[in-house]
């Protein structure tokens, strides 16, 4: 199994194993966002993952992209993610929060304004609001006020979350959003400094990387990218020159870890693992419910580069994964029909081996 249960030192922490905990947005909020109770048991159920990254969180009213997301920005949340924070430092776990700007990706409906992007391309497909399902509009593209005021943002998140314990902090500039809306020369038509060539469509990335590393420590901070992913009607047809030249970037300010997600650019991924300097995670795909498929994903991530593994459903429906991939126990199923919904319903109530035993 490859070290997959060794110790391995990552952020200033010695995580326990390389098994990470991947973002799954689950929908158990308020209606502004505030985290829920139930979220502190549902991310200490899982807290022997070696690290645990957080769902997606906005920084901002109009970071917003989906019906009941998650945000970080008034003192009301930060309470609130503080709770579920201390939950999993008592189960002995480690977490970071990963923030998020959904950019195009969002709707009037969820926070009153058109959408933002770096250019007025409009997006292909239906948004997830309160009441039923508009089309994404045409966004707006973003103004020099607008890219300060959304770097600064992520900043004050950053220390928000560090300062209520989270041990680090992952940006999201993948899956179709924002910080990968403007690595595209499709989704990016600017002709100032941030588009054009590669270089100026990194800009952005970089800068608010660079805020925020420089706010909470490049050590304790990661960023995730998804090269070549389509999600969100994302199209990336010069690929291969962006993310080296935005890996370089990143790796000037020392950044700790790069979080590649599954279904991007593979032969990409792994030429990216090999550049990047630090630790690198690499999400193994969901592929079928099965431990021994699962262990032979994650034998073959480590093997082409990675130092960690990330997984999202398996970990959903099995708070225990480390010790059930560890004894190769069955892994239980999950159920989509609770994935964005329904309380501790399909959220909490996944059994752990020695429930499933005592049943």
């Amino acid at each position: 199994m490859s070290g997959l249960f060794d110790p391995v030192p990552f952020g200033g922490l010695t995580l326990p194993n390389r098994l990470v905990m991947s973002p799954m947005g689950r929908g158990r909020t308020t209606a502004d966002g505030t985290p829920l109770p139930v979220m502190a048991e549902y991310y200490a159920q899982r807290a022997a993952a070696g690290l645990v990254i957080s769902e997606a969180t906005h920084p901002s009213p109009v970071a917003v992209g989906h019906a009941h997301s998650v945000r970080l920005h008034t003192a009301e949340q930060a309470r609130a993610w503080a709770e579920v924070v201390d939950a999993v430092h008592r189960a002995g776990g480690r977490m970071y929060l990963q923030i998020m700007h959904a950019g195009r990706i969002s709707h009037p409906d969820l926070h009153g304004e058109t959408p933002v992007a770096p250019s007025a391309v409009q997006a292909d497909g239906t948004a997830r609001v309160f009441r039923g399902k508009p089309g994404y509009p045409m966004p707006r593209p973003m103004t020099a006020d607008d890219i300060a005021a959304t770097i600064e943002d992520f900043t004050r998140c950053a220390r928000k979350a560090t300062d209520i314990g989270f041990d680090g902090v992952e940006i999201h500039g993948a899956n179709g959003y924002l910080l990968h809306q403007f690595l595209s020369s499709v989704t990016n038509v600017r002709d100032d400094e941030y588009g054009g060539d590669a270089k100026g469509r990194i800009r952005f990335a970089v800068e608010v990387a660079r805020a925020v590393a420089t706010e909470v420590g490049p050590e304790r901070t990661g960023i995730r990218l998804s090269p070549g992913f389509p999600l969100n009607d994302m199209a990336e047809p010069d690929r291969a020159e962006v993310y080296p030249v935005l890996l370089d970037g990143l790796d000037e300010l020392g950044l700790g870890h790069v979080h590649f997600v599954a279904g991007s650019d593979l032969g990409l991924v792994h030429e990216l693992s090999r550049r990047w300097q630090r630790t690198v995670v690499v999400n193994a795909g969901t592929g079928p419910l099965d431990t021994d498929a699962t262990l032979g994903a994650a034998d073959r991530a480590l093997a082409d580069g990675a130092h960690l593994l990330s997984f999202g459903r398996q970990f959903l429906a099995n708070p225990d994964l480390p010790e059930r991939l560890r004894t190769r126990a069955s892994l239980n199923a999950w159920n989509p029909r609770f994935f964005y919904e329904g309380g501790s319903q399909g959220y909490t109530d996944y059994p752990a081996l020695a429930a499933s035993a005592a049943g």
